[in-house]
């Protein structure tokens, strides 16, 4: 366990398992939501969570289907998740709190923060997903993600072939193999890969899966933004090839009131690539929301 998580706990939520972890003493609480795919709360925030731990209370947990917390049963979409964050934290006993989400986890908190702004003090969207109205080849991408037993064949390939994580993670970080800690990243992709296989578990979320229509995104958040009332901060790498700096400004242009940064030399895992600008970044909007 880092040494920036002094404890977990396994909690059910919705039905289903839930690993939390906590850091920090006192102050305000924070919620830290990971991304789709091969990442897990240990992973993506293993750096950050010391330094927000200073003056927060931080609340990280493995997303349903990622790390601690499995197996699960049904479909996991955006539907599921706002009902789903609702239920932690009332769980939890948080009655409101900041919300940090990357990827996936970014467009999760994105969602929850739209529909209950009662329980969210602060939204910081990382690389979100769910921001866009169209993504490039999206027809091939929803024919392929349809083709039946396609999503775990690729579980099944991807935990047997520890090179292929190892060089896919290398090719999406900026610094690539001389990311510190790039070692640590890959024994966890490697070991969550191998979870996925091991649970019969398609490689892709379905909250991914269930976003995509075959001509435009089921899920896009940008048209409701305007309504968006909780203190938000928009960030994403420079070098980001998954969320486009364009698409972002949109986001940014429709919520009242809210910041946008952008993270030089950082690609779609800002946390691993620039984890002390991450920070800085993070710490500066929640001291003047605060």
């Amino acid at each position: 366990m880092s040494a920036g998580f002094e404890a977990h706990t396994d909690l059910t939520v919705c039905g289903g398992p839930v690993r939390l972890y906590r850091a920090g003493r006192s102050g305000p609480p924070l919620l830290l939501l990971h991304g789709a795919m091969l990442d897990t709360g240990q992973g993506v925030w293993h750096d950050v969570v010391p330094e927000l731990a200073r003056d927060h209370r931080v609340f990280v947990i493995d997303l349903p289907r990622h790390g601690g917390s499995r197996p699960w049963v049904g479909t996991l979409d955006d539907v599921f998740y706002r009902r789903f964050v609702m239920e932690l934290l009332d769980e939890i006993e948080l009655d409101r709190v900041g919300l940090i989400g990357l990827s996936m986890g970014g467009g999760v908190a994105t969602g929850f923060a739209l529909e209950h702004p009662d329980r969210v003090s602060a939204l910081v969207a990382i690389g979100p997903g769910g921001i866009g109205a169209k993504r490039p080849n999206q027809f091939l991408t929803w024919a392929t993600m349809r083709m039946p037993g396609l999503l775990r064949l690729c579980s099944w390939i991807l935990a047997r072939c520890p090179g292929y994580v190892r060089s896919s993670m290398a090719a999406n970080l900026a610094a690539g193999a001389d990311t510190p800690g790039f070692e640590r990243i890959v024994a966890q992709a490697v070991t969550e890969a191998r979870e996925k296989n091991r649970h019969g578990e398609k490689a892709l979320d379905d909250w991914q899966i269930e976003a995509y229509g075959p001509r435009a995104m089921r899920l896009d958040l940008t048209p409701a933004l305007h309504t968006l009332s909780v203190p938000t901060l928009w960030m994403r790498g420079g070098r980001d090839p998954l969320v486009g700096a364009a698409e972002l400004a949109r986001a940014h242009a429709q919520t009242p009131g809210s910041r946008c940064v952008t993270v030089a030399d950082a690609g779609h895992i800002v946390t691993y690539d620039q984890p002390e600008q991450f920070v800085a970044a993070v710490r500066e909007f929640l001291a003047e929301v605060r």
